[in-house]
Order: structure tokens, then C-alpha cells, then sequence
């Protein structure tokens, strides 16, 4: 795959694939570094529990979707961006 380093799929996973996906299926972002974003571009579902909200990542396949990489790259850098501004 071209631009190889910014995908990775590990079939040999016990938990793979984590999420009903055809094609390929990007691993690198295995745990999703958008979860603590209440703006998530991804498709979480929230649920409340003893009066607190949970998000629920379980439907969502955004992080694993090879063609947005760049976009949760760009996301993390204007994170880090922001907080190093405060």
C-alpha cells in the first residue's frame, strides 16, 4: 500500500476486526485518539449510566478507514496546538 506508514492491519489480533467493516481496515489507530472529543468527527452514540453520559465508539469505524488519516492527524496537531497555547 502506498504510504504504508500510515496504515496497519493486523489480522493476526484476537479482537480483529473490533468492528463490522468491509475493505481494508486501518489498526493503527487501535484505541481512537478522538474518544475524548465531545466534537468526534467519527459516529459515537451516547448513553447515560448512573447519570453520567458514556460514549460508545462500538458503531464507528472512522479511525480504521485508511482515508482519514490525514484528518485525525490534522486534529491531534491543532489539539496539541490549542493546548500549548493555554
Amino acid at each position: 500500500m502506498e504510504y504504508s506508514h500510515r496504515f496497519f492491519e493486523n489480522r493476526d489480533c484476537r479482537y480483529f476486526p473490533c468492528h463490522d467493516r468491509k475493505g481494508d481496515f486501518n489498526c493503527l489507530f487501535c484505541y481512537c485518539p478522538l474518544y475524548h472529543r465531545t466534537d468526534c468527527p467519527g459516529m459515537p452514540e451516547y448513553r447515560e449510566k448512573d447519570g453520567k453520559q458514556i460514549k460508545i465508539c462500538t458503531n464507528c469505524d472512522f479511525p480504521h478507514r485508511p482515508e482519514n488519516y490525514d484528518r485525525i492527524m490534522r486534529i491531534l496537531r491543532e489539539d496539541l496546538h490549542c493546548a500549548s497555547d493555554k
